[in-house]
C-alpha cells in the first residue's frame, strides 16, 4: 500500500490549494482518509483517484453539487454530461453570434452597411460568466443566502445589467490603474476604489468581512476568476484580493 500523503503533499501533487481541500472535506466532497491527532489531514490512493475524479469534472464545467451527485451515483455520469452538452450547444451558438457580429463590424468600420445598436450587441450575454461562476462559488461556500441578490438580478433588463457589468468594469479599471502607479493594497486610495467593487458585488449578493475576504482569496486561488483580472493587469488578482482583505479589515469589520 502506498504511504498516505498529507495535504501539503497533495496540493503540491494536484495543483489544488490546501484551502480548496479544506473546502472539499468541509462540504464531504472530499473528506481525507484520516487525521492526526494535531488534525493534520492525509489522504490516500482512494482519496487522489476521487481527487482525479472531481477536478476532470470540474474541468467540464460541472459544480460542485452535480459533481458530489455524479460520484456518490445518485446521478448518472453520463446525465451530467448531456445536460453539460446541452449547455456547450447554446454556448456554441451564441459564440457564432457573436462571430458574426465582430465580422460585421469589421465591415462597417472598412466602409461597409451602418449597424443599429441592438446589432452591435448581438450574441453578448447579459448575464456575464463571472456573474454565473460567483453565484455558484457563492453557493457553494457560503450557503443559499449568499445568492437571493443574484436570482433578483435574472429579472433585470438588458439596461439594466449593462449598467452593472460597467460599474464593475470601472472598479476593476481603477485597481489596476493604482496597481500600476505602485500604490500598496491598504492605501485608503486602494480601498475607495475597493469600495466601488463592493458595491457592485452587491448587485448580487451581500457579504460580510469575512466572506469579502475568502471571495478575495477566490479571485486569487481559481484560475477562472484569476484569468479574467490578469487579462486585465498582470498581478490584479492577488492585488484585488489583498487591498479586499485590507478593506474587510479597515471598514467592514
Amino acid at each position: 500500500m502506498d504511504e498516505p500523503l498529507s495535504i501539503v503533499q497533495v496540493s503540491k501533487a494536484s495543483g489544488v490549494t490546501s484551502r480548496t481541500l479544506r473546502h472539499y472535506d468541509d462540504i464531504g466532497l472530499l473528506p481525507p482518509a484520516f487525521a492526526d491527532t494535531s488534525g493534520r489531514r492525509y489522504y490516500q490512493r482512494e482519496q487522489l483517484i476521487r481527487l482525479q475524479q472531481i477536478l476532470l469534472l470540474r474541468e467540464l464545467g460541472l459544480g460542485l453539487d452535480t459533481i458530489a451527485e455524479v460520484l456518490d451515483g445518485s446521478v448518472s455520469r453520463a446525465e451530467a454530461l448531456r445536460l453539460h452538452r446541452k449547455w456547450l450547444l447554446a454556448e456554441r451558438d451564441r459564440l457564432d453570434r457573436l462571430a458574426d457580429t465582430v465580422a460585421r463590424t469589421i465591415e462597417e468600420l472598412e466602409g461597409g452597411e451602418h449597424m443599429s445598436a441592438k446589432e452591435l450587441f448581438e450574441g453578448f450575454s447579459p448575464h456575464s460568466e463571472k456573474a454565473k461562476w460567483l453565484a455558484e462559488e457563492a453557493v457553494e461556500r457560503w450557503g443559499e443566502d449568499a445568492v437571493q441578490s443574484h436570482e433578483r438580478s435574472k429579472r433585470w433588463s438588458d439596461e439594466k445589467w449593462d449598467a452593472v457589468k460597467r460599474q464593475g468594469a470601472e472598479a476593476a479599471e481603477r485597481l489596476a490603474e493604482l496597481l500600476r502607479e505602485g500604490v500598496p493594497a491598504d492605501d485608503e486610495r486602494a480601498l475607495d476604489a475597493v469600495a466601488a467593487h463592493r458595491a457592485w458585488l452587491e448587485s448580487f449578493w451581500t457579504p460580510d468581512a469575512e466572506s469579502y475576504t475568502g471571495l478575495g482569496r477566490l479571485y486569487s486561488d481559481d484560475e477562472r476568476f484569476r484569468g479574467v483580472y490578469e487579462a486585465i493587469h498582470p498581478g490584479l488578482a492577488e492585488y484585488l484580493r489583498d487591498a479586499m482583505a485590507a478593506y474587510a479589515r479597515a471598514r467592514m469589520s
